[in-house]
C-alpha cells in the first residue's frame, strides 16, 4: 500500500522538471535575437516531445505569460532579498534598479511577442506592474527617509526611466553609461555632494 502510495510523487517530480526546462529553453530562445522561436525549436532545446511541451503549454500563449510572470515573480523577490543584505537603503535601491533593468531588457522581446497574443489593455500587465510596485515601493521611501534618494520621486517615474534607457539601442556599455548616470541623478544634494567630493579627494 505504501509502495503503490507513493509512485505518483516521481511523475509529479518528472512533470515539474520538464516544466522548468521548457520554461529554461525558451528564455534562452527569445534572448537570442537570431534565433527562430518556434514551438518545435523550444521542444528540441528543452529535450522533451511536442506532445510534454503542449502538455504543460497548450499554446504560445500560455508559454509566453508564464515567462512573463516567472520574471515578474523574479524581480519581485529580488526586492525583499536585496532589503535584507545589510547595505545602505539608497545602495540596495540601487542594486535593485540594475536587477530591474536587466529585467527590463531581458523581458522585452518576451512582452514584444506576448503583445502578438494579447491585448495591451489584458488584466495580467496591469497586476503584474503592480506586484513589481509593491516590491519596489519600500526601497524607494527607505532611500528617500535615509536622504541618500530625492523625495521629489515617485516609484512610477523611476521604473518608467528605467524602462526607457532599456529600450535604447547601443551595446552594454553605450546603455550601461547611460544607466548611471540617470540613477546619479536619483541621488539627493547631500549624498550626491558627498560622491562629487570623494570623488574630487
Amino acid at each position: 500500500m505504501s509502495s503503490s502510495a507513493s509512485r505518483p510523487l516521481p511523475r509529479r517530480a518528472d512533470a515539474a522538471r520538464n516544466r522548468d526546462k521548457i520554461l529554461a529553453a525558451a528564455r534562452e530562445a527569445f534572448a537570442d535575437p537570431d534565433a527562430e522561436v518556434s514551438m518545435a525549436e523550444i521542444s528540441r532545446r528543452a529535450g522533451v516531445g511536442m506532445a510534454t511541451l503542449y502538455r504543460n503549454f497548450p499554446g504560445r500563449r500560455e508559454l509566453l505569460e508564464a515567462l512573463y510572470v516567472e520574471e515578474v515573480d523574479a524581480i519581485s523577490a529580488a526586492a525583499a532579498s536585496i532589503g535584507d543584505a545589510g547595505e545602505t537603503p539608497g545602495a540596495a535601491l540601487s542594486r535593485w534598479l540594475h536587477r530591474f533593468f536587466a529585467f527590463s531588457t531581458s523581458k522585452r522581446h518576451i512582452a514584444s511577442e506576448l503583445l502578438t497574443h494579447v491585448d495591451s489593455t489584458n488584466p495580467m500587465f496591469n497586476e503584474n506592474r503592480e506586484r513589481v510596485m509593491a516590491a519596489g515601493r519600500p526601497l524607494l521611501e527607505a532611500a528617500q527617509r535615509s536622504g541618500e534618494v530625492r523625495g521629489d520621486l515617485t516609484l512610477e517615474q523611476v521604473l518608467d526611466m528605467i524602462i526607457a534607457i532599456a529600450r535604447i539601442g547601443g551595446d552594454a556599455a553605450y546603455v550601461g553609461a547611460i544607466l548611471e548616470i540617470a540613477l546619479a541623478g536619483l541621488r539627493a544634494a547631500a549624498a550626491a555632494g558627498d560622491v562629487t567630493s570623494s570623488s574630487a579627494d
